[in-house]
């Protein structure tokens, strides 16, 4: 039933029908090439440039937030935790989002979450850092870091 067209797809009933939901309504993204360090024991936003702004046209739209970070370097026997923000609320946890160092190597990292804002006010999205001791740094002067909100409708 229905008709096929660009716009339609074949359900598995055999109807053609109009997706729904799930459209990307829009993408904000920032890049940053700075290095920064970490000495906080606590979550500090340490990094200004990974920070975006995105207003949801729907409260009933989710927000899909990737952050790509060229390396991070762990000082050896610490640990260094990364995490997104929405405004003042930490999105990761106490521990944020599985990224630990303590290797004395540097290496690429990246962490998502989707997250269901419930708003239509401007909101803003930060990665925050803390190290467990001594000193970690993350970025890079030669490459680029990015952060992205992409606005799912519901």
């Amino acid at each position: 039933t229905g008709t096929a067209s660009a716009t339609t797809f074949l359900r598995g009933d055999q109807a053609w029908a109009e997706a729904g939901g799930g459209k990307v309504l829009q993408v904000v993204t920032a890049t940053d090439s700075a290095n920064y360090s970490v000495t906080s024991t606590s979550f500090v936003n340490s990094s200004n440039g990974l920070t975006v702004d995105i207003t949801p046209s729907s409260a009933t739209s989710k927000i899909f937030v990737q952050v790509s970070i060229a390396n991070i370097f762990g000082q050896g026997g610490q640990n260094l935790f990364m995490t997104i923000y929405r405004d003042s609320t930490n999105l990761g946890g106490s521990n944020g989002m599985g990224i630990n160092g303590g290797f004395d190597e540097s290496v690429p990292c990246s962490m998502s979450i989707l997250d269901s804002p419930s708003t239509t006010s401007a909101t803003t999205y930060q990665v925050y850092s803390k190290v467990t001791g001594g000193t970690s740094d993350y970025g890079n002067g030669n490459a680029v870091s990015t952060i992205t909100a992409f606005e799912i409708g519901a």
